[in-house]
């Protein structure tokens, strides 16, 4: 797997790393390293075991098998040092809508040991460069989903953690709230040297902020690199097309041009061998073969590409929905013998169970 990096190096790392509910198993044998200073990208779509995989290196679950270790400490035996190293804004942030914005983030600093005249100033500041020192004095009830979000973010950076887990920050933010928070986390890697570990299912979001990214899916992972590298392992530019006729003959067209790739339904795609100069070519034997094309798009590869040359289907517009066919029921996911394992509201890649995190959470 191209540009992978070796355990000895990394902050983050996993080997093995299981966790099943009851017979689904959410994370199948993953192996992880994430070098210390860099912003990683975890990639794939719902249900794929994203979130999971960062529940485990976050000491909110309890791993089924393999080990884990975050800023030299492992994530089962040393759960407590784990927590005071990072930093976590989770999907489903269950934050005290009683609460001010600012009673919220000097609790966060009291929970840290972080002493009154630090906390007022660094409070201040977290709360000024997510966008919300307007909003610092009002109850928490009153904030959009994206200002929660961006809350959640400033209270997962009271404590300057060296490592800051994000899942999927940015859904259901608008365009400008999500500018705002690539260019913070930017700040955090650039000018804290901030590790980062990003899970997404925004491809645009991996490649502009990623150094390095793995994408996971059905509990694995399929594919890790550098973006720009894995995206010149796929090759040739993708033709798109679709046409108003029977497809069977335009596929028997194309594949002269070219191997067939998967794309969007109703649409029929190729490798297309030699680049935008066959382009004629293509337009002119499908015309000779009786058949109007509707449209027609080349593009050069992307990310969607890798995930598809790797799983046979594209990330772009899954049913966001699909992770709830196979749940199981709930499950409580504390143990008499797992006092450490917190359970968490459900996320999208894992099965429903009772919420039971709250702010102060973080600063156990």
């Amino acid at each position: 797997m191209t540009g992978d990096t070796g355990q000895g190096d990394a902050i983050i790392s996993a080997t093995g790393l299981v966790r099943r509910f009851g017979d689904l198993v959410a994370v199948d044998g993953v192996d992880l390293a994430v070098r210390r200073g860099e912003v990683f990208g975890f990639l794939g779509p719902n249900g794929a075991g994203k979130s999971t995989t960062v529940r485990m290196l976050t000491t909110l679950l309890r791993p089924s098998g393999g080990t884990a270790r975050v800023a030299g400490h492992d994530v089962v035996s040393e759960a407590g040092e784990v927590r005071r190293r990072i930093g976590v804004a989770l999907q489903d942030a269950a934050i005290d809508p009683l609460m001010t914005g600012t009673e919220l983030v000097r609790l966060q600093a009291v929970l840290f040991g972080i002493p009154n005249s630090i906390a007022q100033k660094r409070g201040a500041d977290l709360l000024d460069r997510v966008g919300l020192t307007a909003a610092a004095d009002r109850r928490v009830g009153t904030y959009s989903g994206g200002m929660r979000r961006r809350l959640d973010l400033a209270l997962s950076l009271v404590h300057e953690p060296e490592v800051l887990f994000l899942d999927e920050p940015t859904t259901g933010l608008d365009p400008m709230s999500r500018m705002a928070l690539w260019e913070e986390v930017r700040y955090l890697n650039r000018e804290r040297g901030t590790t980062v570990l990003l899970t997404t299912q925004y491809l645009e979001e991996a490649d502009q902020l990623a150094g390095r990214i793995a994408i996971i899916d059905h509990g694995r992972i399929v594919k890790k690199g550098v973006p720009r590298a894995l995206k010149d392992e796929v090759g040739s530019p993708t033709l798109m097309i679709e046409v108003d006729a029977d497809q069977r003959v335009a596929a028997e067209v194309l594949a002269r041009y070219g191997t067939e790739r998967t794309v969007d339904s109703g649409m029929l795609g190729i490798g297309l061998e030699g680049g935008a100069q066959q382009l004629t070519s293509v337009v002119r034997a499908l015309d000779d073969a009786g058949i109007t094309v509707v449209h027609m798009e080349l593009n050069a590869p992307t990310l969607d590409d890798v995930f598809a040359e790797a799983t046979g289907r594209r990330l772009e517009g899954a049913d966001e929905t699909e992770s709830d066919v196979d749940a199981p029921p709930p499950t409580p996911d504390r143990t008499e013998d797992d006092p450490s394992a917190v359970t968490e509201g459900q996320s999208g890649d894992e099965p429903p169970r009772r919420r039971r995190r709250s702010a102060p959470l973080r600063a156990s």
